[in-house]
């Protein structure tokens, strides 16, 4: 069983969607051991709420929701564990809170009773609990976050959503094992961004000095467009394109491209891991029958056990649809609060234990960025998915 600790805030913000039934502290059983867990997200709710009052009449505003959904989908999970035998000490923090900011919590004492930090946060409140975890060497589960902002030497950290680094690792790697003998090519344009995933390449591709795979890249800028697409590509070879940009519009347009040509070349076209979210490349009518793929940690088979549970118990509270976030908010306090419970004095030995899947298969692996030390600088999720979008859908390919 768990505990819950919210304040009437966001007592008030959950049950603006729905029910919220509240297991009272003193009413519930004591059952030794009891295991704490901290969620943090991104509610903004002293900005949204005039004391009581909901500011927002006609909506919920859009910059909220992303940490709402992810805090809905922690409270199902929670709602699940309380029918297991552990009993589950559970509080929710609004990292955007006038009053009770992070540093506010730890200088406060507030967070030292923790066992396990969930937090779907980034930039300053990702540091801040990160630095706190290695401090109080409590493991810290970065559910959301695909960065690790500058953090090393901190092997209490645990990185869900997987680097940049980590993607074009693992299109590197495909393509390595399914396409070592086609025309590969990286295209770009100019950015500090694409310049970052040309040196992930870069550095794969040359760690003896010199090329393993023939990689050309190519430099589009503002002409991405089938003509000058054509003239680098081979009609006589399977042809690979990396499309090496995290930007919108890039990603449309090498998009069109490569469908304009594939009838007369053979291509394959592999985005960055951000462009499941463009919505050029889900349009069935200019991108009829070409499929674009994709790196993602997250995959969710919609008609597992897990799966039904959480749209059942999301629908029947919030009146909706789960969104990707409530999904990761379920799977992030779900998975780990079990590990926890179940491995509390070697909680980070078990963090890829294949037994408690819940939606994604995951392998933290340590990442050492100075080759000098054993230390990890912290866990980071290596295992993706190659996520494939035809007609408007999205599919696992591998």
């Amino acid at each position: 069983m768990y505990k819950r600790f919210i304040t009437p805030v966001v007592f008030l913000l959950v049950i603006s969607f729905g029910s919220l039934t509240l297991y009272a502290q003193d009413d519930a059983p004591k059952q030794a051991p009891v295991y704490k867990v901290g969620i943090f997200a991104p509610l903004y709710l002293d900005s949204v709420f005039n004391k009581n009052t909901f500011k927002y009449r006609q909506a919920v505003p859009r910059f909220i929701m992303p940490a709402v959904d992810f805090v809905q989908g922690a409270l199902i999970a929670l709602d699940s564990l309380q029918a297991g035998e552990d009993y589950i000490d559970a509080s929710i923090y609004d990292t955007k809170s006038y009053t009770e900011k992070i540093p506010d919590l730890i200088r406060n004492k507030k967070l030292d009773s923790l066992q396990l930090i969930i937090g779907s946060v980034r930039d300053e409140d990702f540091t801040q609990l990160a630095a706190f975890a290695l401090q109080k060497n409590i493991p810290f589960i970065s559910a959301t976050y695909p960065n690790v902002s500058g953090v090393t030497a901190n092997p209490f950290l645990v990185v869900v959503n997987s680097t940049l680094k980590a993607h074009c690792d693992a299109i590197y790697s495909y393509i390595l094992q399914n396409h070592g003998s086609d025309k590969i090519y990286l295209c770009r344009q100019a950015g500090r961004q694409e310049d970052m995933v040309a040196s992930y390449f870069k550095m794969m591709n040359e760690q003896d000095g010199k090329p393993l795979l023939p990689i050309q890249v190519v430099n589009m800028d503002d002409n991405v467009t089938a003509a000058f697409l054509k003239s680098k590509l081979d009609s006589n070879s399977k042809n690979v394109i990396i499309g090496g940009s995290l930007d919108e519009s890039f990603a449309g347009d090498i998009a069109k491209a490569s469908y304009e040509l594939n009838k007369n070349y053979n291509i394959t076209l592999i985005g960055m891991p951000n462009w499941d979210g463009f919505s050029a490349l889900f349009n069935k009518k200019t991108l009829a029958g070409f499929p674009v793929y994709f790196t993602t940690p997250f995959y969710t088979d919609k008609t597992s056990a897990f799966s039904k549970s959480l749209y059942k118990a999301y629908n029947n509270k919030y009146r909706g649809k789960p969104s990707d976030m409530a999904y990761k908010g379920y799977e992030s306090v779900y998975l780990f609060t079990k590990l926890l419970a179940k491995y509390p004095d070697s909680f980070m030995n078990h963090i890829s234990d294949k037994n408690e899947k819940v939606f994604c298969e995951y392998n933290f692996r340590p990442v050492n960025q100075n080759k000098k030390t054993t230390q990890p600088d912290y866990f980071e999720n290596k295992h993706l998915y190659l996520i494939k979008i035809l007609n408007g859908s999205i599919s696992k390919a591998l």
